[in-house]
């Protein structure tokens, strides 16, 4: 019988440098001669990337944050029957950007809502399965934002107030510290040697422990 596969996801608000530390834990992971897959939440297939672009533009019609929800959620949906279960399946390892933690972090913290009412939509959706390992690129919402309008024009959600990310950043940690079995916390706003070094030493301790 296949042995499961392992599966990674990578959490933090805006300008945490996931997509530069993604690449590099894929390296990491690769040259482990690991068998892996990289894809993102939203999206991952054609459907849910349509969904992400739903979400991510911006519109003169407002998203009533329910909505918001319910489409992260069908976008998952989509994403778990068609990429992440069959991966995991057949003993792939999968590295995702960002899962239902973010959901908490954006649309239960930033946005408010109930976390009840995402908890039954995980419960939905997800049937049980959580990640092995979470990594949350932690920073100061106000120096991640500095980073983010350097990078590139804002989507819908970048655009939020700054306390909207301070209760981003807020429900990320709490989640952290709700769940320390599966979170590695690591400072982002340390040169990127340095954050590097510290993701190494938490991918060691996964890759090689029970």
């Amino acid at each position: 019988m296949t042995e499961r596969g392992r599966f990674i996801t990578v959490e933090g608000g805006e300008g945490v440098g996931k997509t530069t530390n993604i690449e590099y834990i894929q390296e990491f992971l690769e040259q482990r001669s690991i068998d892996l897959i990289c894809t993102r939440e939203p999206g991952g297939t054609p459907l849910a990337e349509a969904i992400r672009d739903l979400l991510l533009a911006k519109s003169d019609e407002s998203m009533h944050a329910t909505s918001e929800l319910l489409l992260v959620f069908a976008a998952r949906a989509q994403h778990l029957e068609s990429v992440i279960r069959p991966a995991l399946a057949t003993g792939q390892w999968v590295l995702c950007d960002r899962f239902t933690d973010a959901t908490y972090a954006y649309q239960g913290g930033g946005r408010g809502l109930n976390s009840e009412h995402i908890a039954l939509l995980e419960n939905l959706v997800q049937q049980g399965l959580q990640p092995d390992l979470t990594i949350l690129l932690d920073i100061d919402p106000e120096i991640g934002m500095q980073r983010a309008r350097a990078r590139a024009e804002l989507d819908r959600f970048e655009v939020e107030s700054a306390y909207f990310f301070e209760q981003v950043r807020k429900s990320y940690l709490d989640r952290a510290s709700q769940y320390p079995q599966r979170f590695a916390v690591i400072d982002a706003g340390l040169p990127l040697a340095d954050v590097q070094r510290n993701l190494s030493k938490s991918l060691l301790r996964f890759c090689d422990g029970p």
